[in-house]
């Protein structure tokens, strides 16, 4: 096991080396962080390999319109014109690469997620894993690999400090840089930030990646690509995130200097400073500062993380989720309901995410529970939604929530036009592109089994099937569900073949006279083979 000494000059080498030589992912390609770009409206940069845009030399892609989704909003935004992120990205790009076949990225410089090689054609599927069951140097690997995120400035993103307008319409960019972990801290915060309406208006009622049918893919589309970072910013590629299965836990059992950080010996809102997350400072925590100057989160350092796991309001969040909240919530077999937002009833997004009762799954805002019951529980940095990745307790908990969304996948098998294509709360729609990822991902790419995106969970493996059980399984699953009909309709079937094999007997009988008496074994058999025939039509 390294030692924290070990762990911290493992940082310090890591950093020196890959500081200056690593990309990243996220949201406003560098490349196109700038006045001709913006201007232009397009985003479309240059593929190394060949240097044209998006690779199409290559035929890796080509720069092309984007297609926005026409279908109805929710009531929940009753304005048009006013927010950047409303048909995302065609506020700043309405033109962006498209790529073919496996190819990905803002210039189609990589695969897609669950492919690999050099024309992205070599299948893959790694796996997540319990942050208890691995051993402690894969552990203290993860923690250094955090740290060295939290040191690595973005090499190919920045962020936006200013809107669109703020920037006088592409003509006076406003971007700076970020590093890896902190890009998407501030992600989180940009989709989930309020509206500025001007003065010191705003609109609250809007979250692109919260309380609506998003959820669920849009946090699984953020681990993706953060995995992603972690794995090119190290070289290893075959890192998983961790996960922490939290069901049934008395106590916040990561919570400890060896794993995420203990409580400080003397201020029980801070970590313990023989843990290295204790020097890390947050951003975008203080949302109503940036309301009142109607300005963006800028990403400038607000302090140290906050935690304070169980000294929370127990009224709203009395303990952390138990197994049988989770199995009722797996029970559920509607994806969304109702307005589709907090207020859904029998929802099994709603009900997962904390606003609908995990043991009823009807709508109770007032109370907090699965995933938003550990995010109360942590009573801190956390508990705030727009600042709530500052926390790196937050990956951990949200691989663990998307393995709950997995489940839920391969239990009912949904097909995709169960999640919803029309009136769902603004970005939430199944041909929406989710805020604020460049490249663009619609909502419904990522309501789909892990598998096909290259992961799964050790938990939840099976003993590999071959190919002809994994085709079958579909058409035996259909076949369970109407298994009653099936049994039904053979015995309706087998009776009136006994009756029809009675009636033909007996007129054959009659016709012959003695001779079916003489050989009846010859005509047994010469009507078993009639009948046998005609059945099958």
């Amino acid at each position: 096991m390294l030692s924290c000494c070990s762990v911290r000059m493992l940082l310090f080498a890591m950093g020196f080396l890959l500081v200056i030589l690593q990309p990243s992912t996220g949201q406003f390609p560098r490349a196109c962080a700038n006045m001709q770009s913006l201007l232009r409206k397009e985003c479309c940069p240059p593929w190394d390999g060949d240097g044209s845009p998006c690779g199409e030399l290559s035929s890796r892609g080509s720069c092309q319109n984007i297609l926005l989704s026409q279908a109805p909003l929710g009531p929940q935004f009753p304005f048009s014109g006013v927010d950047d992120r409303e048909d995302w990205p065609s506020v700043f790009y309405n033109r962006t690469c498209i790529c073919e076949g496996n190819f990905m990225g803002f210039n189609c410089g990589e695969c897609k997620f669950g492919f690999s090689g050099l024309n992205c054609t070599e299948r893959q599927v790694r796996t997540r894993r319990n942050i208890f069951q691995i051993t402690n140097s894969e552990k203290d690997k993860f923690l250094a690999y955090l740290n060295l995120a939290k040191n690595t400035p973005s090499q190919d993103y920045v962020i936006a400090t200013g809107t669109y307008t703020q920037m006088n319409n592409g003509s006076n960019p406003m971007f700076r840089n970020i590093n890896v972990y902190d890009l998407f801290v501030w992600m989180h915060y940009y989709a989930s930030r309020d509206t500025l309406l001007g003065g010191s208006n705003v609109w609250r009622d809007i979250d692109f990646a919260h309380e609506a049918p998003g959820f669920l893919p849009w946090h699984r589309v953020f681990l993706l690509m953060w995995e992603r970072e972690i794995q090119k910013i190290t070289g290893d590629e075959n890192f998983t995130i961790p996960y922490w299965d939290w069901r049934d836990a008395e106590d916040c059992v990561v919570c400890t200097d060896e794993y995420m950080g203990g409580r400080h010996p003397t201020n029980p809102n801070l970590l313990s400073p023989a843990s290295f997350f204790s020097s890390w400072q947050v951003i975008c925590t203080r949302s109503e500062e940036y309301n009142s100057q109607q300005a963006l989160c800028n990403a400038t350092s607000e302090g140290p993380i906050l935690r304070n796991p169980g000294n929370h309001d127990k009224s709203r969040t009395p303990r952390l989720p138990s197994s049988a909240e989770v199995e009722f919530c797996l029970s559920l077999t509607q994806y969304e309901s109702g307005s589709m937002d907090k207020m859904a009833n029998y929802s099994f997004r709603n009900t997962l995410e904390g606003f609908a009762d995990p043991r009823t799954a009807i709508s109770n805002i007032s109370q907090s529970g699965l995933h938003n019951a550990l995010h109360i529980y942590m009573n801190g940095s956390m508990s705030q939604v727009q600042g709530s990745a500052n926390d790196p307790i937050f990956v951990l908990h949200h691989a663990f929530v998307d393995s709950i969304f997995e489940r839920w996948l391969r239990r009912h098998r949904p097909m995709l036009e169960l999640y919803p294509a029309a009136n769902a709360p603004i970005g939430h729609n199944r041909e929406n592109y989710m805020v604020p990822f460049i490249p663009l991902y619609r909502n419904g790419e990522f309501f789909k089994p892990s598998r096909e995106l290259g992961y799964d969970y050790e938990y939840l493996q099976e003993p590999a099937l071959d190919s002809f059980q994994e085709f079958l399984t579909p058409y035996l699953e259909q076949a369970r569900q109407i298994w009653g009909w099936l049994v039904g309709a053979a015995v309706f079937g087998g009776v009136v073949t006994a009756v029809l094999t009675g009636l033909v007997l007996a007129c054959r009988k009659k016709r012959r006279g003695t001779s079916s008496e003489i050989q009846p074994l010859l005509i047994e058999s010469e009507d078993y083979n009639n009948i046998s025939y005609q059945s099958n039509f």
